[in-house]
């Protein structure tokens, strides 16, 4: 049974009765008709509490709850500490402002409760990021040990599917790289989900890898994840809701979606780049080095062979062809870097 039809029920239980005294007490000016006034006025209490009791219950409740789901918690917080800012201050004017005479002193009081609490909870909110701030250096003070107590950190990360897809986040999370709370969006989950359930093998394969990941990040104990209803009304695409979450929310997105990064930097929102921070930690090589490279492929110039770092950063030998399936030396002699990433130049040490 669901929730407004039990309402109903006991709204039109509830307006029957109402009705049946209405009738009772204008059957005064007719007492012949009593028992019509009572019978009527009943039936009509009961089909007002049947028709227009959700609207009075139940359907507020659930707009409520919508709305509050797409504030971020730190809007919530501040709003409810700007709200008993205001009731205390109302509260401290209240005993002066009944000391004026009639009706000053009956309607102040209760006036300064509505105008103090509108403007604590408006004003609170205004600057919520420096309330965050404030509360963030607090919590973020060294322990007794003197090292950071990195439990403490009240950072938000909003992921993205291509992200969760990826999988690398879950191995970067568990280094400890990413403190803080990652927050994945119900409809980004959605969105996983429906790329698991495609008919393409392929799509269906990397929804399932998302799936997967995020599993893995669940059961990591120096993680916290968090899947949150919370939504973007009038917007359909993720990405626009991410960034619209992310700009109310005052959080970055972590995403390896080259498009996604250039829509969010482009309205200022701060973007967690996986491909960035993959080329970040790569070697760094300077040309003259030495280094060992397995040669396992020719390239695309005549004589060149290709290798790879462990890192995964291409090594260009020049005649390195007749050298494959070879593990040799090379020295650097260029290192060059594309919007893919980084690839060196090198030679054949002591060969050529």
């Amino acid at each position: 049974m669901s929730t407004d039809l039990i309402f109903r029920i006991i709204g039109m239980a509830v307006f029957s009765v109402v009705g049946a005294y209405v009738g009772n007490g204008l059957s005064s000016y007719n007492p012949d008709q009593q028992l019509f006034y009572m019978i009527t006025f009943t039936l009509v209490g009961a089909l007002f509490g049947l028709v227009l009791t959700p609207y009075l219950t139940t359907r507020p409740i659930r707009g409520l709850r919508a709305l509050l789901g797409r504030l971020s918690a730190e809007t919530l917080f501040a709003g409810l500490i700007g709200l008993v800012v205001g009731l205390l201050t109302a509260a401290l004017l209240a005993f002066p402002l009944s000391m004026l005479p009639s009706p000053f002193g009956k309607i102040l009081p209760f006036l300064g409760v509505l105008f103090f609490g509108y403007f604590g909870v408006a004003i609170f909110i205004m600057r919520q990021a420096d309330i965050s701030n404030i509360l963030g250096g607090i919590s973020s003070r060294r322990d007794e040990g003197g090292r950071p107590n990195w439990t403490q950190t009240n950072r938000t990360i909003l992921l993205d599917t291509s992200v969760i897809i990826d999988g690398r986040v879950a191995d970067i999370a568990k280094t400890g790289f990413l403190p803080g709370t990652l927050l994945i969006p119900r409809f980004v989950l959605n969105e996983l989900q429906y790329i698991a359930d495609s008919p393409d093998g392929l799509r269906r394969q990397r929804g399932r890898r998302g799936m997967e990941v995020l599993s893995e990040l669940q059961k990591a104990s120096s993680v916290v994840v968090r899947i949150s209803d919370v939504d973007v009304e009038g917007v359909r695409e993720v990405d626009d809701k991410l960034v619209i979450l992310a700009r109310q929310m005052k959080c970055p997105i972590l995403t390896n979606d080259y498009n996604l990064n250039r829509i969010a930097e482009l309205q200022g929102v701060l973007i967690l780049n996986i491909n960035e921070l993959a080329n970040a930690v790569k070697s760094v090589v300077l040309p003259g080095e030495v280094m060992e490279v397995n040669v396992i492929q020719e390239g695309k110039e005549v004589n060149q062979g290709v290798g790879y770092m462990e890192d995964g950063t291409m090594v260009v030998v020049e005649n390195g062809n007749r050298y494959l399936n070879q593990q040799i030396h090379v020295s650097v002699t260029k290192v060059l870097q594309t919007a893919a990433g980084r690839m060196i130049f090198a030679r054949p040490e002591g060969k050529e």
